[in-house]
């Protein structure tokens, strides 16, 4: 399979719709690009995140606002081609105000994209688990659910509150009902502080729950089976893979410097062979040659 030839397949919002339907809870790892996707398809990803901070990092800037919609659009693009996968694509707190909001909906489900996901944070927006939060009015950001709930066709609409920090946790489910009655499918509370308030959080907020389980924030680590019992559908990982990655590159490169050959590195590499079924090398090789045949290719 390549991504020069056109998807057959439905979608991929509604197979994210039809995975929420199921009532399983689902485990969605952080990717950052085209070959991180990849890899956690390969490892059996049935959905994706593009997390702003992941992504942020791998442009080498902080998660302050910096990447633009068009920045954004493309990585997600690069991703769903080459995965197919649902995506859901942190889009921070929508580039703008209400019709931006809807802009990047068009955006993203042109490209696409499974679902969007925007938070009710004052630019300039701050990590989620980072003191100095602001939050914008419940009635502005219901705007801009009801924004992006009308202007996508298929998309699912993530809406994140981070009032549990800036106000309370009883705020944070005013919001978050708020939010699900202005027309979001899914409620994403961040930074909920323990497992009671993830369990009091569900029962308060019916509906698809997202929760967020980055390293070295304000909650505890909760393994997907326990959010799934609290009543969660989405579990997102969204850095974990990009910090992994980071550390071992560095080390790589350390070594390398020094030592002035790669050679130990050499059995915790991928083999040319490796990288090349990953990517699909010979899908491409084989379109190749069918093209100068003049044969079609099989579905």
């Amino acid at each position: 399979m390549t991504w020069l030839t056109p998807d057959p397949g439905e979608h991929p919002a509604l197979r994210l719709r039809r995975l929420l339907d199921e009532g399983r809870t689902i485990a969605v790892p952080g990717v950052f690009n085209g070959l991180s996707a990849l890899l956690a398809r390969d490892a059996g990803a049935e959905a994706l995140y593009l997390s702003g901070a992941a992504f942020s990092a791998s442009m080498g800037m902080p998660d302050v606002g910096l990447v633009t919609l068009d920045e954004l659009a493309r990585a997600a693009r690069q991703i769903v081609r080459v995965t197919r996968l649902p995506l859901i694509v942190d889009a921070d707190t929508g580039f703008g105000g209400a019709l931006m909001v809807m802009r990047t909906v068009r955006e993203l489900e042109g490209a696409r994209c499974a679902a969007i996901q925007i938070e009710d944070q004052r630019d300039p927006k701050r990590c989620g688990h980072l003191e100095g939060k602001r939050v914008i009015e419940v009635e502005a950001f219901c705007e801009k659910v009801a924004a992006a709930a009308r202007a996508r066709q298929h998309l699912v609409v993530i809406a994140r509150t981070d009032a549990r920090a800036t106000h309370g946790f009883e705020e944070a489910v005013r919001r978050g009902l708020a939010y699900r009655e202005a027309g979001a499918d899914v409620v994403f509370p961040e930074a909920l502080e323990t497992e009671e308030e993830f369990a009091a959080y569900a029962r308060e907020v019916p509906g698809p729950l997202l929760a967020n389980m980055t390293e070295f924030g304000k909650g505890p680590l909760l393994p997907v089976q326990r959010l799934a019992e609290l009543g969660y559908r989405l579990v997102i990982f969204p850095v974990s893979a990009a910090r992994v990655a980071a550390r071992q590159v560095r080390a790589f490169y350390r070594d390398l410097l020094r030592e002035g050959t790669q050679a130990p590195w050499l059995e915790r590499m991928m083999t040319r062979e490796e990288l090349y079924e990953l990517i699909g090398y010979d899908d491409y090789a084989e379109l190749d040659r069918s093209l100068a045949r003049g044969t079609p290719e099989e579905p």
